[in-house]
């Protein structure tokens, strides 16, 4: 056999291993990403709150900071006497299942509870009102569950103190008595008060359902919730990959 025939296997053995390192390469990172999942919905820091479809503020109470541990961040302040200061984002449909990830910090001058979180429904009136929502005072995070009823279950708590971060992970799935919640805080899978991972109850109701983060409830105290933007995904770990 010629040196030359030697060099032309040779060089094709390389050119083969090289596409078969490269089409490897693309099957793993294509397998990774159908992992990480697929972002539905999350604001931009950078476009500001014209991110969110309307934002229920005072003027100047609402916009993006800069925080030392999170970087560029929204704040909501809720100065006493306000009823809230709440941004809202997107509209949902029945029957969907979605992943939301966020970190979230606190600042609450009175005793009273804040929601700063609510999974919201239209009417307000003969409805659950708001079927899933998070509300905190200066030393406790609560997540409840509101029936058709309007009757609140509460689903976990947990202590925690102003200013300090924590981050949240829900998996809805949205029906009007057969929806289900799953909770992680802090990055650890929850149990609720009925001792199962997972509460199937109330998670939609009415005839528009919505998201919304930021501080409600008319108090005597200044109040402020500072969020990283929330990411709504279709795996858990793309709706918590920047919180």
């Amino acid at each position: 056999m010629s040196p030359s025939s030697d060099h032309r296997r040779t060089v094709a053995g390389v050119v083969a291993l090289t596409t078969l390192a490269i089409s490897c390469g693309w099957a793993t990172a294509g397998s990774s990403a159908a992992a990480a999942g697929r972002v539905l919905w999350t604001p931009s820091t950078a476009k500001g709150p014209s991110s969110f479809a309307a934002v229920q503020c005072a003027s100047g109470g609402f916009g993006v900071v800069k925080d030392s541990a999170k970087g560029s961040v929204w704040r909501a302040f809720q100065a006493a006497g306000e009823e809230r200061c709440e941004t809202l984002s997107p509209d949902l449909k029945q029957g969907d299942t979605f992943y939301l990830g966020w970190s979230s910090k606190v600042d609450i001058k009175d005793a009273n509870s804040r929601y700063v979180f609510q999974l919201k429904c239209s009417p307000s009136t003969d409805t659950a009102n708001h079927p899933i929502e998070i509300d905190a005072t200066a030393g406790r995070i609560r997540l409840q569950e509101w029936d058709t009823d309007h009757v609140a279950h509460t689903l976990w708590t947990a202590p925690t103190a102003n200013n300090r971060w924590h981050s949240y992970a829900l998996k809805i799935r949205l029906g009007r008595t057969d929806g289900t919640i799953d909770f992680w805080f802090d990055g650890v899978k929850q149990t609720f008060t009925t001792g199962s991972g997972t509460f199937k109850g109330t998670t939609w109701d009415g005839n528009r359902n919505y998201l919304k983060w930021g501080s409600y409830h008319l108090s005597s105290g200044d109040a402020t919730n500072t969020f990283t933007s929330p990411v709504m995904a279709t795996t858990l770990e793309a709706a918590t990959a920047g919180s």
